[in-house]
């Protein structure tokens, strides 16, 4: 295999395994004699339990346990927690919602885990569970997040009032935006939401648990973002166990979206149901249990205003957005809508700027981070206001942004909102894009799709997210004398490329080849504590991983020099090899690492700065006014990363995020029945996800202007995809019906059917 230089498209070095079938997935551990779980899960939105009987399913043929709400309390174990402290506009925490593994005395979503049954076969847990008696009390339950927050609807908590569980502001000074906005030429008003969607990745939810009774340690296989956070959480706070108890496991995963960052209930209930029964037990989710239990994502519903002078510059921008949390609040859900507002500046200057954003509680599945974890929800916001302020003004949608950019010369550019750009030419991406997207030919593709009796129109949408924060992340590098190198990482890949990316970096920073160098993740017994999420994974582990490189080869220069009988000044390193400089004398990595007994450097990247990567999306579609059905036509995309270490997979991320966005704008929607509660959504048939037909060719270029913020001058890539999406789209849809219908806005998704009807009202 060949080294490998930055900038360099590699193919993944994964795929060949994945391909041929030789992934490890949880599934694909095999464990001598696992038993298996089944969930039975609550049929209604709001019920109480009058009545739970067992008796008949624990004397079905094959089981092993039935376990209970009564039999946690009875073990002590404890509730998955909510990780995020909130203070509230009148200086109050946020309130709580407990949520215990299995439901006592109460369900609150369709899906809510009632009872565990254990078996010796998947079929019997399943017949046994269909045995289990239990007596529901229907209460009034509500799905939708504009009903839940209105006087009158029904109680999620009895001790959360209004269903409101934390109401926060942020931003500038609400009078002086209230001031600005009074004052201004024009306002822009809307009201929109952002639609509830189902990660679906490709592998679903699992947990494969072991009980070695000899050591009385468990071992749970279960695909996570990174095994620590779970663990953590499952020791302590849940099993009550001493962390050393526990040791957690991820294979590879296939696909996360932030789903698999937290703990849901099956994972401590697998553990548990494990060292009851002193032997192995696993569960994996099928498709329908799936909609019913992963953690959900997005689901706000926002009023903007935005305020102009007499020339088209922004003033303020006020928003308030009702984020619905679902029935509990799972790990990080308060955060999420909140992690919106340090991006409500978009990529523009407007001088002040407020949000007041309200988590509500509904009879739903819980809502919690999913690619891009409120950027995505921001940026929706800001250029439909953006677009739509343009057209009321009667100006040019570029033109309106152009006069409104943040200029490269302003950077770096602290905004209102706590975000401070450290580079970026947004004019210069938005001028590239429109190039590529032959954004001055449309009016002539408009005139002939019109003569073909259909609707043409073309949307672009600027985005900024805000990415590389949080913790440190920690790599361990080990270089083994017989000729090999180790990195040792918390971050988790699912499906990114991370181990081709650590891969590349080693090789073109220790001058090896490729198959010297191995990457180990996924075991909290061997990795120290990481999260992929975020986009940070280049920013943060990746500097990591050079940073570990430099101090190897620095602790090698001593023992070469010794080899040698040299100065450690006059010792260079380049090619793998140490050399006396301008001699040819030279030493291997391996050598040196044989006379040191082996070379190692732990680092800790901990980010003192956050990256801003942007980008400007252009679609352009087509809209069968008879039937609503649209057509991508075409799709531009020139994105800023700063730095491409791998064009490959970068474009890879773009493209699978851009297509997630694109479901989100024309197809996919959590629908809930807003009385009932039930899911009405929960399947294939139902639920309409992207497929291949549903999308064109992307057209990707980029424009990298190098990050100040870290070493390799990277910004994050694996969400910008869903973040400029969804705008892009619906400010396509929208101009194709303007001048049809003088509809001014539409929300996600615009499905067929609603486009239809809108059509047919007009």
């Amino acid at each position: 295999m060949s080294k490998f230089a930055l900038g360099q498209s590699i193919t993944r070095l994964e795929d060949a395994a994945l391909v041929q079938g030789a992934g490890r997935y949880t599934d694909d551990f095999a464990l001598a004699g696992a038993a298996h779980a089944y969930v039975l899960r609550s049929p209604h939105a709001h019920a109480r339990i009058l009545r739970l009987d067992t008796s008949a399913a624990r004397k079905a043929p094959g089981v092993l346990a039935v376990l209970t709400a009564e039999d946690a309390a009875a073990d002590g174990l404890g509730e998955i927690p909510c990780l995020v402290p909130v203070t509230n506009i009148d200086g109050r925490p946020r309130a709580d919602t407990p949520r215990p593994v299995l439901a006592a005395q109460r369900v609150r979503h369709v899906g809510d885990p009632v009872a565990l049954v254990v078996a010796e076969t998947l079929a019997q847990a399943r017949d046994a569970a269909e045995l289990i008696d239990v007596e529901y009390e229907a209460l009034p339950a509500v799905a939708d997040t504009r009903g839940a927050a209105q006087a009158g609807a029904p109680q999620v908590w009895e001790h959360i009032a209004g269903n409101l569980c934390f109401d926060v502001g942020a931003g500038s000074d609400k009078a002086a935006v209230d001031a600005a906005i009074a004052r201004a030429a024009h306002v822009t008003r809307l009201e929109l939401v952002n639609n509830r969607v189902v990660a679906n990745p490709i592998e679903p939810r699992a947990a494969l648990a072991d009980f070695d009774a000899a050591s009385g340690r468990s071992t749970l296989y279960t695909p996570s973002q990174g095994p620590h956070v779970i663990h953590g959480q499952l020791a302590e706070a849940v099993l009550r166990l001493p962390k050393e108890q526990l040791r957690v496991v991820s294979g590879n995963v296939g696909g996360a979206f932030g789903m698999k960052i937290f703990l849901h209930p099956e994972q401590p209930l697998v553990v548990w149901a494990s060292r009851r029964l002193k032997r192995a037990v696993r569960w994996t989710a099928d498709r329908s249990e799936s909609f019913v239990s992963d953690v959900q994502g997005r689901d706000n519903y926002s009023i903007a205003e935005l305020a102009l002078d007499a020339d088209g510059h922004f003033l303020a921008l006020r928003v308030t957005t009702y984020a619905n949390m679902g029935a509990y609040l799972s790990n990080y859900a308060p955060f999420i809508p909140q992690l919106a507002v340090p991006m409500l500046s978009g990529v523009y200057r407007i001088p002040a700027i407020y949000a007041n954003i309200r988590g509500i509680l509904s009879n739903t599945v819980p809502v919690d981070a999913y690619r891009g974890a409120g950027r995505p929800e921001a940026i929706y916001l800001v250029e439909r206001m953006v677009d739509l302020a343009a057209r009321e003004l009667g100006l040019a949608p570029d033109e309106l942004r152009r006069r409104n950019f943040v200029r490269p010369a302003e950077m770096p550019y602290q905004t209102p909102v706590e975000s401070r750009y450290d580079s970026g030419d947004f004019s210069a991406v938005m001028a590239r894009a429109m190039e590529r997207a032959d954004w001055a030919g449309f009016p002539a593709r408009r005139d002939e799709a019109k003569r073909r009796g259909k609707l043409r129109g073309i949307g672009m949408a600027m985005y900024i997210e805000r990415c590389g924060g949080g913790n440190g992340d920690t790599v361990i590098l080990k270089v083994d004398p017989a000729g090999s190198v180790t990195l040792i990482s918390g971050m988790q890949d699912n499906g990114q490329g991370h181990i081709t990316t650590f891969v590349q970096l080693l090789s073109h920073k220790l001058g090896l080849d490729a198959s010297q160098i191995r990457v180990v993740q996924g075991d909290s017994d061997i990795v120290p504590a990481g999260l992929t999420g975020g986009s940070r994974f280049l920013a943060i582990g990746g500097v990591a991983a050079m940073s570990a490189a430099d101090e190897v080869i620095e602790q090698g220069k001593d023992a070469a020099a010794s080899l040698f009988e040299a100065a450690a000044a006059d010792i260079e390193y380049g090619d793998g090899e140490y050399r006396i400089a301008g001699t040819d004398r030279s030493v291997s990595l391996f050598q040196v690492a044989q006379v040191t007994q082996g070379l190692s450097a732990e680092h800790t990247r901990t980010p003192d700065a956050f990256t801003y990567p942007n980008g400007c999306h252009i679609c352009e579609l087509e809209i069968d006014a008879d039937t609503g059905e649209v057509r991508i036509a075409r799709y531009s995309i020139v994105d800023d990363f700063g730095r491409a270490i791998n064009p490959l997979l970068l474009e890879g991320q773009v493209h699978g995020g851009t297509v997630q966005g694109i479901g989100q704008a024309l197809l996919e929607l959590g629908l809930y029945d807003s009385e009932s509660g039930q899911l009405l959504s929960g399947s294939f048939m139902d639920y309409a996800m992207p497929r291949a037909d549903d999308v064109p060719s992307f057209d990707c270029g980029f424009h990298h202007v190098p990050c100040a913020s870290n070493p390799l001058g990277v910004k994050g890539a694996g969400e910008a995809g869903a973040v400029g999406a969804p705008p892009a789209v619906i400010n396509a849809v929208v101009d194709a019906l303007n001048p049809a219908t003088g509809l001014r806005h539409i929300d996600m998704p615009a499905t067929r059917e609603k486009l239809w009807r809108a059509l047919r009202a007009a």
